[in-house]
């Protein structure tokens, strides 16, 4: 191989087979990861769940059954009703089963639009440097120094209770994490030899980023995206709980489902179990996945 090529393969004129190979190679460890198979087990349940719902759920989430319902009375499971009834007499099993899709479709959507805004500004402060990072940063910076929790309730209220003020709310919370991380995977990059192979090169500033450095940044950014999915669930489930939600009581969303429960503690605590229990499953699933896509992907954590 002569030195030209082998600048240019340095620079990463053909960096399609390293970062295959990395994938590949990040995926032959997922397989064998116990940790990657419980978690991808539990989402790929949670996302069947969620978008087959109207054909697992028994019943619709809004039908009413009151036959069995007395003041402070609540029946219990059943051959009818797995999961027993509510204080509305709504079948527990269809709610948490329609439950499942709220949170996805919160999840994905909020955590799409953090992304989008959060790599877009990280990308520009990796890719610019200068003042242009100092302005990102200092403003990246400003929304780090509000607790994530205490903003998106901020948000949520002064945008009103609705379904998409919390996707609204949790995507700013989310905006930071992606900007900085991506930012600083950008600068790590910057500095390889490929890069400053191609600039000895005469490779444009655009092309290098846009081509070699920003492809090679997005390895932590997806396991961020994995874990982000998580937390995107717990705090929509915050939100609503807090009453911050949507205020249609017929959508079943877990978080709400927990807050309505509050005065039947006593006399029916199955009905916080469920939807607690499938909060705390889904969450998991993702947080379990995460760990592993990180331990696959990051070099210095792989055994």
């Amino acid at each position: 191989m002569s030195l030209t090529a082998g600048v240019e393969l340095a620079a990463g004129e053909r960096p399609e087979s390293a970062g295959g190979g990395l994938y590949r190679d990040a995926f032959r460890r997922l397989r064998r990861s116990p940790t990657a198979i419980v978690g991808a087990a539990l989402v790929l349940l949670f996302v069947f769940v969620a978008v087959f719902a109207p054909l697992l759920a028994p019943y619709s989430p809004t039908a009413v059954d009151l036959t069995d319902i007395r003041p402070g009375v609540f029946p219990g499971p059943s051959a009818e009703h797995p999961l027993g009834l509510d204080q509305l007499g709504r079948d527990e099993l269809s709610r948490i089963i329609y439950g499942a899709r709220y949170s996805l479709l919160i999840g994905v959507v909020s955590l799409s639009l953090g992304a989008a805004v959060g790599l877009t500004l990280g990308l520009l402060a990796g890719a610019f440097g200068g003042w242009v990072d100092s302005l990102v940063m200092r403003l990246v910076d400003i929304m780090l120094a509000v607790p994530s929790l205490l903003l998106a309730i901020g948000i949520a209220a002064l945008l009103g209770p609705r379904l998409i003020s919390v996707m609204i709310a949790i995507a700013v919370v989310n905006v930071p994490i992606f900007a900085r991380l991506l930012r600083g995977s950008m600068l790590a990059q910057r500095r390889s030899d490929y890069a400053l192979a191609a600039r000895s090169l005469g490779v444009t500033r655009s092309r290098i980023v846009l081509q070699h450095v920003f492809p090679n940044s997005l390895a932590p950014v997806i396991v961020q995206g994995t874990l982000a999915l998580a937390t995107a669930i717990i705090e929509a489930a915050g939100l609503a709980f807090l009453g911050l939600g949507s205020p249609d009581p017929a959508i079943p969303e877990w978080g709400r489902m927990l807050a309505e429960t509050n005065a039947f503690l006593a006399s029916a605590p199955l009905l916080a179990l469920w939807p607690g229990l499938a909060i705390v499953l889904s969450v998991m699933g993702f947080y379990l996945l995460g760990e592993a896509l990180r331990e696959a992907l990051d070099p210095k954590l792989r055994r």
